[in-house]
């Protein structure tokens, strides 16, 4: 298959969910270590439990390795007891935030608006979001897949992200935690969709890296990267696992190697 190269340095984010205690600490540092090279790319980003972020962010302190919130509340303050603000995050340390994971739109009930107000506020805290879209096994099997992810990633994004850091992530519902994942045609097809929804949202722009999510596994993660459109990976619970996760990194500074020496070759 044919590899696009995309515009900028693949992103590969490690989603620990709700697991994870102080001795996870220990396999974000091993993570640290294994990946500490002259070349930044790709970039990497862990987002632990919001109990955790901040002590994460002191052990990561002087790697290139950034920290992230898993969701954040969708107003900067106040009342809302138990929820995490986005200043909050940045606060603890936290560079990036997922938003809209199916974990939210499932078993929270979160639809469109409700994820492009919380990118609103992300963005207002200087946080990059990471917005994930996909569709369950019920769409894609009744042909509906493609409809699906364009209405999430056109009611998702709000015109605030024009000019700012953010990325896609498609992580079809079907294939998170399942050990399924979808093939490289369908993933090459559905990314290219959303690259082509990027592009007429923010006139042509191509800055922003579209990841894979669902089932990502160090075998896996070559072939997947190598597809068109793919500019990285969110990865879930290989991501808990220091092996795992730094084979997964390794396989996307890999992949980005062509595009490393285009960039270089321009800046020289």
């Amino acid at each position: 298959m044919a590899q696009s190269t995309p515009a900028l340095s693949r992103l590969v984010v490690g989603n620990w969910k709700m697991n994870g205690g102080p001795d996870q600490l220990y396999a974000a540092a091993a993570i640290a270590r294994a990946t500490a090279e002259d070349t930044p790319e790709p970039r990497i980003a862990i987002c632990p439990p919001a109990t955790l972020l901040h002590r994460l962010s002191h052990v990561l302190m002087g790697s290139a390795i950034m920290t992230g919130g898993q969701d954040c509340h969708v107003e900067a303050a106040g009342a809302f007891t138990g929820a995490v603000s986005a200043g909050l995050l940045a606060e603890a340390g936290a560079r990036v935030v997922i938003l809209g994971h199916s974990d939210r739109r499932q078993g929270s009930g979160e639809d469109d608006a409700l994820v492009a107000r919380k990118i609103a506020v992300a963005i207002d805290a200087g946080l990059e979001p990471i917005v994930c879209v996909g569709e369950t096994w019920a769409q894609r099997n009744t042909g509906q897949a493609l409809e699906i992810v364009r209405r999430q990633v056109r009611g998702s994004l709000p015109p605030a992200l024009a000019g700012q850091a953010f990325a896609v992530a498609y992580e079809p519902v079907w294939a998170i935690g399942t050990g399924e994942r979808a093939s490289e045609d369908d993933i090459a097809e559905m990314h290219r969709a959303i690259r082509r929804e990027l592009s007429e949202m923010f006139l042509g722009s191509r800055s922003a890296p579209i990841l894979y999510g669902g089932s990502v596994t160090p075998e896996g993660a070559a072939a997947i990267l190598a597809a068109p459109e793919v500019g990285g990976v969110l990865v879930g619970g290989a991501s808990l696992r220091a092996e795992s996760f730094v084979a997964i990194i390794e396989a996307a500074r890999e992949a980005d190697r062509p595009a490393r020496e285009t960039r270089r070759a321009d800046r020289d």
